[in-house]
């Protein structure tokens, strides 16, 4: 079974490939992906990261306050998308 972290504060350039590399050093990473605005393409700062849930504690612990490229990412468990109205 695998869980998703939410994961802020990351520099514009990041790529997901970057941010896999990064994540899987802590967990086994099942899916990465950067959000990204609609019209320019550019990165929004945030992303989602897909991992084994027997490691979410330990990655979350580890990889909250990571500094990635001279940004403290900002890392925890995702939580269900809100409707919107």
């Amino acid at each position: 079974m695998s869980k998703t972290l939410y994961v802020g504060n990351l520099p514009w350039a990041t790529t997901e490939e970057e941010l896999k590399a990064v994540f899987s050093e802590h967990a086994e990473v099942v899916g990465v992906r950067i959000i990204t605005d609609r019209e320019t393409g550019r990165s929004k700062g945030f992303g989602f990261v897909e991992i084994n849930e027997d490691a979410l504690e330990k990655t979350i612990s580890e990889m909250n306050g990571y500094n990635l490229n001279g940004r403290q990412l900002v890392v925890n468990e995702a939580r269900p998308r809100s409707g919107r109205d």
